[in-house]
């Protein structure tokens, strides 16, 4: 043989085992890919129902939110009313109530001081 055949035939085996690695390799990575997709379908398998699961949860605490606003809501209707209530009964009983307090103060002294007196 010659030394162009011998090149030829060593380039020949060393294509052909270029090819057979390439060909396990692209073999291991089809094997790789079936299992991803196997392992995405379990996972999309057990999420889907986890995430209804939390669909329902939010709109459940939405609806919680809502029935808690409305309470807040009226919470502070009622504060206002008391507040509103509370500074009406003052204006109305504090004028009364201190001259009515001054008068039997003053009348307290008044009557010590004629007891002292007598």
């Amino acid at each position: 043989m010659s030394p162009g055949e011998v090149a030829a035939v060593v380039a020949s085996v060393s294509l052909g085992i270029a090819v057979i690695a390439i060909l396990l390799g692209l073999g291991s990575m089809l094997r790789t890919m079936a299992e991803v997709r196997r392992a995405v379908e379990d996972f999309r398998r057990s999420a889907l129902p986890l995430l209804n699961d939390v669909h329902a949860t939010v709109r459940q605490a939405n609806s919680e939110l809502a029935k808690v606003d409305t309470i807040l809501d009226r919470a502070d209707s009622i504060a206002g009313t008391v507040d509103s209530a509370s500074r009406l009964s003052y204006r109305a009983f504090s004028t009364p109530l201190i001259k009515t307090m001054a008068f039997a103060s003053g009348s307290a002294r008044a009557f010590r001081a004629l007891r002292k007196k007598g």
